[in-house]
């Protein structure tokens, strides 16, 4: 019998499952708190309960799989540490392309001479000892380095050489854009060069945790951690590609969601602290974005499956609408650290704040908010931003920690660099008080919601007239905006709607109609054709009236609250390398390789060659990653055209993709 660990690590809750491999059966399974400042913490409680509930020991476990929304959070709520780019041979227009400048949020850049052509021959040498010059001016602002010159699919030497150099000037992480994607569009890579090194720290915390725990728990199997695609990487891989865990806990929820139920076809709607994050599943399998994955408004060049992600979860942040007399609510895109689960840590001085506002029928602006210390990366804060940083020594009223408005921007960049976290009403406060859930304390989640029902509407009229209205009206918002995300999503994956906005359908007062199966002169009816599979620890509190409003059967799985973690250790290991044949001119062919150009004079030949070394590049990762008993498979694209007669050799591009299932230990 092989048991498997899985864990999967949220923004609210990490999750571990143990699984009897053979069986395909669950044997134990359990839940813990996601402790932010130490991540160990939750990954071992949550283990360690796991193995406990399965009966099982723990030299007994072949196989630790990791899944995480971390990385995805951290893009949709515009977190991560601090970086510099080193951009050669572009110039300052190319920065506003793709979302390059709003990715930076401005993080120094270091712009250089260099790169290459299309065809793979150098432009102008680079300058290292410039670029010596100005990366020694960074070092101790930045936590870590994205490198992207202009064709370095084409040809990497100046990404490279300047990795090398970075390294061995700074001791930094460096992040390399060709080793991330072989596509060109030059800014693109950078941007998603950019978010891996924002990334790097977090995912390096991650990995380190789960890998002390594993060790102090005498677990001595290989850990895998989940891709964006579905497939397993080692721990190892991921460490240098962090980026390639964007949307790593969504694509195993949808692995879980078919281990689960075995629905061919449905949509799996997955909710967490955060995010919900809803794919199609059709014929078993998800479909991958062929345009890279899309998080946080941002489009990288990371192969994930086609995933809708919207900031949307059981945490986030409640906003009132003060425009127009009637007001409303809106929920997202921030997470937010419930009050309710504040208090469990922290209660005299959350109830004591509390009670001191309730006091008064006048609410202040900051009344019900309150500020958490996080660990991370200092440089590159101004004075202000260091002021407010070092009076939030423990968690407090927002009110405390800023001396006057100026200081309100400082702890929003101070938020927005992962250094503070907020705590406010959410979605899971308003569940405490209609007694939906009883984790937290709710007594102190009733307190905040009655403060907020105080707040007034552009009319003058409180919100609401009690806690018990204003968390009804917070679970409905919730309930609507989840419909909104899988009408998007349906609308998306609908052929008869591809040449339409999803986003702008979904709101149609068509649409609006449609589910209100109005009927008057016009007659209007719509609903989903396929089930939802509702995943999530608090799935079963939202999702049904979700299915009553779209008109649809949803299914909720005995153990849809860790799907995700079930999914990390359901997957198979994969790994794919690309490259070019290009020809400049008749009779030369050129073979774009990792190691540099090969000049041809057949494109068989130059064809053949490509074809080897991406065969061995994709065998040796997949064996880096964790992969043994490898199938290798090469897809060709090969461009011609006639010409007076003749076929004309254009451009040839071949993919190796080398998959396996993960190495267990014996």
């Amino acid at each position: 019998m092989a048991i498997f660990l899985g864990v999967d690590t949220g923004g609210t809750y990490t999750d571990a499952v143990i699984l009897d491999e053979a069986a395909n059966r669950v044997l134990g399974k359990a839940k813990a708190l996601t402790s932010r400042h130490d991540l160990a913490i939750g990954i071992g409680q949550a283990v360690d309960a796991a193995i406990a509930a399965a009966g099982v020991k723990a030299a007994d476990v072949a196989l630790v799989s990791l899944s995480t929304t971390l990385a995805t959070n951290a893009l949709v709520e515009g977190q991560g540490a601090r970086v510099a780019l080193v951009f050669i041979g572009f110039d300052d227009s190319d920065l506003a392309r793709g979302g390059l400048t709003e990715a930076l949020k401005g993080d120094p850049v270091i712009r250089l001479p260099g790169g290459h052509t299309h065809a793979g021959t150098e432009v102008t040498a680079l300058d290292l000892s410039l670029l010596e010059l100005l990366v020694r001016e960074q070092a101790d602002e930045v936590s870590g380095f994205a490198v992207a010159a202009q064709f370095a699919t084409r040809n990497p030497a100046h990404e490279i050489a300047a990795r090398d150099l970075i390294r061995r000037v700074t001791g930094r992480p460096v992040t390399c854009s060709h080793e991330l994607s072989a596509n060109l569009n030059g800014p693109k890579r950078a941007l998603t060069a950019v978010l891996n090194a924002r990334l790097i720290g977090m995912i390096d915390r991650l990995v380190a945790a789960c890998e002390r725990h594993l060790t102090a728990t005498g677990i001595d199997a290989p850990l895998m951690v989940v891709r964006g695609d579905g497939a397993l990487i080692s721990a190892a891989m991921v460490r240098e590609r962090p980026i390639e865990t964007i949307l790593s806990g969504p694509a195993a929820s949808i692995v879980g969601a078919r281990w689960l139920t075995g629905e061919p076809d449905a949509l799996v709607s997955d909710i967490g602290g955060t995010t919900t994050d809803v794919a199609l599943l059709r014929d078993g399998l998800p479909e991958i974005d062929p345009q890279g994955a899309r998080v946080g408004g941002f489009r990288t060049m990371v192969e994930a499956v086609a995933m809708r992600t919207s900031g949307l979860g059981g945490d986030s942040e409640v906003h009132l609408v003060t425009e127009g007399l009637k007001g409303g609510l809106r929920l997202g895109p921030r997470r937010l650290l419930p009050v309710s689960l504040l208090a469990v840590d922290h209660g005299p001085m959350v109830h004591a704040a509390l009670d001191r506002w309730l006091s008064s029928e006048a609410v202040g602006e900051m009344d019900g908010r309150f500020v958490v210390p996080m660990t991370g990366q200092r440089g590159g804060l101004n004075a202000r931003d260091l002021a407010v940083l070092d009076r939030i020594t423990a968690p407090m009223p927002m009110a405390h920690a800023l001396t006057s408005r100026l200081e309100v921007a400082a702890l929003e960049r101070l938020v927005a660099r992962g250094l503070v976290m907020l705590s406010g009403v959410t979605p899971s406060d308003a569940s405490h008080v209609l007694g939906r859930l009883d984790s937290w304390d709710g007594a102190a989640a009733e307190k905040a919601l009655r403060l907020m029902a105080r707040r007034r509407t552009g009319a003058g009229e409180r919100f609401a007239p009690g806690p018990d209205p204003l968390a009804q009206a917070i679970v409905d918002q919730l309930t609507q905006q989840t419909v909104d995300c899988l009408l998007e999503a349906a609308f998306a994956e609908d052929p008869a709607f591809t040449a339409d906005q999803p986003e702008a359908l979904a709101r149609q007062p068509l649409t609006k109609a449609g589910l209100n199966q109005h009927r008057g002169v016009v007659e209007v009816s719509l609903r989903l054709g396929v089930p939802v599979i509702g995943l999530g620890a608090s799935a079963p509190s939202y999702y049904g009236a979700v299915g009553e409003r779209l008109g649809c059967k949803m299914i909720l799985p005995e153990h849809a609250g860790v799907a995700n973690a079930i999914g990390a250790v359901a997957g198979q290991v994969s790994q794919r390398a690309t490259g070019t044949v290009s020809s400049p001119a008749e009779g030369r062919f050129v073979a774009h390789l990792a190691e540099g150009v090969e000049v041809f004079t057949s494109a068989d030949a130059a064809l053949a060659a490509l074809e080897v070394a991406l065969v061995a590049d994709a065998s040796d990762r997949a064996r880096q990653a964790g992969a043994v008993d490898l199938r290798v498979t090469v897809d060709r694209d090969v461009k011609e055209v006639d010409i007076e007669g003749r076929r004309m050799f254009i451009e040839a591009r071949l993919t190796a993709t080398a998959s396996g299932r993960p190495r267990v230990a014996r």
